[in-house]
């Protein structure tokens, strides 16, 4: 700040420099730098000069003054004004978490009374923490939109450049739109993953209340979507695929904004990025509000975070709008249809990205790894793809979100996009079923007696029939129990991670068991619930006679098998002579027998055993020889008894085997074993995951204590 009187006829013959460099007070030589703010006056003829100097404040450049050669992301990070804080976030709750506070209490309390007595806790401890991180899933295992909302704008929710630096091998920002200014709502630069060098856009929230205000609350100007325009321009120029990262409420909708041409520059983005020739994938990690979003979002494919929301207006807009009152958000939120899954089903959203329970803010850096391989694995999708045949899926997208016309018949290639029409399946009678299933028992029986085959075609046709009639009878059951969104969303995800050849997570194993566990508590309250039953019962009766008919097959097949073998000559003519052997001995057991004749009858029993064997191999049957010194008199009293705990002990195996977890298992187990034939490595040890908790899970239901109990009853009584 300077102040100045002069009079023009006094500076005749006298320079500028000479003014500045000496004064009448006897000040000379000094710069005017160091007077600071001291006033000083020149008196000079007729001339008053009068200054004040303002200390300016050092310019604080973001490069260190040792800076250290390896650090992650390499030496030019240094540059970044992103630094991590000096002081650790403060933890927020919000409302719906309030209900965790009090379990959180418990255990620090326990902690420390712990820590000043002494004592070991560390049971209650383990225990407590057990019901936290319970709790804690069931809360966010049934979030409501507002309640996303709410997460997708936490304070602690990492921001685009804590996602980048986790994510990059190297990342160096690039600055300026080229015009004069650089908006710091958007950053922009290059980075590596995995040896891939990308072009990365973001809108950068702050992470306190100092860079939320330098960073305008992550709404953009016109100036940083023209960066982003420009980064644009410059990854088509070399290359280089383009990754976006949507976390914005909306473009900065202020007056000056709009007299520097916001839509213009928002329109300029939408129209630009249909038609880069490179990859470009969006995630929204947080919010995308509108325009603003959008303007960095006209991507191949849009990636969601499991609790980020993507919507027109805000909830509070729209509830301000619709009911007249901010209070109506939850209502609103829940009629937009922001939410990830919502946007799965519309087919805006091209994936969802998991997070932890708790949000990302709770598991920033899982969330970042998840990220990255969602990236590697869109890329390679995107990368294939030839340049014209990437503008067109650009296109199509977009093309086929929300357009119908009334009154014209539709393409039958544009109805596979369509949710197809659910099919009415006819249903029959308890009469008609019960008269098919007399015609089978029956045949069954007419085979029996005529020692033919069972009709196994005919059984096999109506166990499917019954299957199918089960399967309807389940689907009218859950819709009435309001189940049936929460189900295909649960096999949406299942079907994805079946797709990537990946065993499924804990926490989608945990929501399957939950809306199993409520599907059997109020399946009996289901008004179909008396026929479900009733063809129930009828699936279990005619499997188990396809498994009975499968043994009676069998058996037939043994007997023949050794009926051939007894019928050979050979066989015949030494039986026949051993028979007149014993005859003329008069021996009257095996003990009374001469040696040579014992011997011969152990040679022939060999030899009948080893074609027998070799029979029963030949059927597919693996046979064990069991060798016995008990006396078989004596074990017959206890063949009904042991054919019956048998029978229990296989009806409980096949009751296991036939549960739905078990038949996941078995699949992912055959699904690992072929990845294991094509050479996969990794596949080995998932293989002895996988066969480890079938054998834990099968020797449970063995060894439960009511046939453990009839097992050692039975076995105490043939040991006495």
């Amino acid at each position: 700040m300077a102040s100045i009187s002069y009079s023009p006829a006094a500076f005749d013959g006298t320079s500028a420099s000479d003014l500045l460099r000496s004064s009448s007070s006897g000040v000379t030589g000094i710069p005017l730098k160091t007077l600071g703010k001291v006033r000083f006056v020149v008196k000079r003829r007729d001339v008053i000069v009068a200054a004040m100097m303002r200390k300016m404040k050092k310019h604080e450049y973001p490069w260190p003054a040792d800076p250290h050669p390896n650090v992650k992301g390499g030496v030019l990070t240094h540059l970044s004004h992103f630094k991590p804080l000096k002081e650790k976030q403060k933890a927020v709750t919000l409302d719906f978490e309030k209900p965790l506070v009090d379990l959180e209490k418990k255990i620090v309390d326990v902690r420390k009374m712990a820590n000043e007595t002494g004592l070991d806790f560390s049971d209650q401890i383990i225990s407590l923490e057990n019901k936290y991180q319970q709790a804690l899933k069931e809360l966010y295992l049934h979030l409501t939109p507002i309640q996303r909302v709410n997460i997708a704008r936490h304070p602690n929710r990492p921001t685009f450049l804590d996602h980048v630096f986790n994510i990059t091998d190297k990342f160096v920002e690039l600055h300026g739109d080229r015009a004069g200014y650089d908006d710091p709502a958007i950053v922009t630069g290059i980075g590596t993953i995995d040896g891939r060098r990308y072009m990365f856009i973001g809108q950068q929230k702050g992470r306190n209340t100092k860079e939320n205000i330098q960073r305008n609350f992550g709404m953009p100007t016109p100036h940083g979507y023209r960066k982003a325009l420009r980064m644009m321009y410059y990854a088509d120029h070399h290359g280089f695929p383009i990754v976006t990262f949507i976390d914005t409420p909306g473009a900065y909708a202020d007056l000056k904004s709009e007299e520097l041409g916001q839509g213009e520059a928002i329109a300029h983005n939408l129209r630009t990025m249909f038609g880069l020739k490179v990859p470009i994938v969006s995630i929204v990690i947080g919010e995308g509000g509108s325009g603003g979003a959008l303007a960095i979002g006209c991507a191949n494919k849009l990636l969601m975070l499991e609790n980020a929301v993507f919507y027109v207006a805000s909830p509070e807009a729209c509830a301000a709008i619709l009911w007249k009152s901010a209070k109506a958000s939850p209502k609103a939120a829940e009629k937009l249809r922001i939410t990830a899954p919502e946007l799965c089903k519309l087919q805006i959203c091209d994936g969802i990205i998991p997070e932890p329970p708790g949000g990302a803010h709770a598991g920033a850096t899982w969330t970042s790894q998840q990220i990255k391989a969602a990236i590697n694995e869109t890329m390679d999708e995107l990368t294939a793809m030839d340049t014209e045949e990437l503008l067109n899926h650009r296109m199509l997208k977009f093309r086929k979100l929300g357009g119908f016309q009334e009154g014209v018949p539709i393409d039958p290639k544009k109805k596979v996009n369509m949710k197809k029409k659910e099919q009415t399946v006819p249903r029959s009678s308890k009469a008609e079923l019960e008269g098919e299933i007399e015609n089978l028992k029956q045949q069954i029986l007419k085979a029996k007696e005529s020692s033919t085959k069972p009709p196994e075609v005919a059984l096999k046709n109506m166990i499917e029939k019954l299957k199918e009639e089960a399967y309807h009878e389940y689907s009218e059951a859950i819709r009435a129990m309001g189940l049936k969104d929460r189900l295909e969303m649960l096999r949406e995800e299942v079907s994805k991670v079946n797709s990537k050849d990946r065993l499924m997570n804990p926490v989608l194993m945990d929501k399957i068991e939950k809306l199993k566990h409520e599907l059997n508590q109020s399946l009996s309250a289901a008004p179909n619930y008396t026929i479900l039953k009733y063809k129930l019962d009828m699936l279990k009766g005619v499997s188990t006679a396809k498994s009975l008919s499968k043994a009676a097959t069998m058996k037939q097949e043994v007997n023949k098998k050794l009926s051939e073998i007894m019928g050979r000559p050979e066989i015949k003519e030494k039986l026949e002579a051993l028979e007149a052997e014993v005859q003329s001995s008069g021996s009257s057991s095996f003990i009374d027998l001469d040696e040579g004749v014992k011997d011969k009858i152990l040679k022939l029993k060999s030899e009948i055993e080893l074609e027998m064997i070799s029979a029963l191999e030949s059927l597919s049957l693996e046979v064990v020889i069991v060798k016995s010194n008990a006396n078989p008199t004596s074990l017959s009293v206890f063949k009904n008894k042991v054919d019956n705990l048998n029978e229990e002990i296989n009806k409980t195996i096949e009751e296991v085997v036939n549960s739905s977890e078990l038949k996941n298992m078995m699949e992912l187990l055959k699904l690992e074993k072929a990845k294991a034939e094509a050479g996969d490595v990794e596949s080995e040890s998932k293989i002895e995951a996988l066969q480890q908790q079938i054998k834990q899970r099968i020797s449970g239901v063995i060894s439960s204590s009511e046939l453990k109990g009839k097992h050692q009853e039975l076995k105490a009584e043939i040991s006495e």
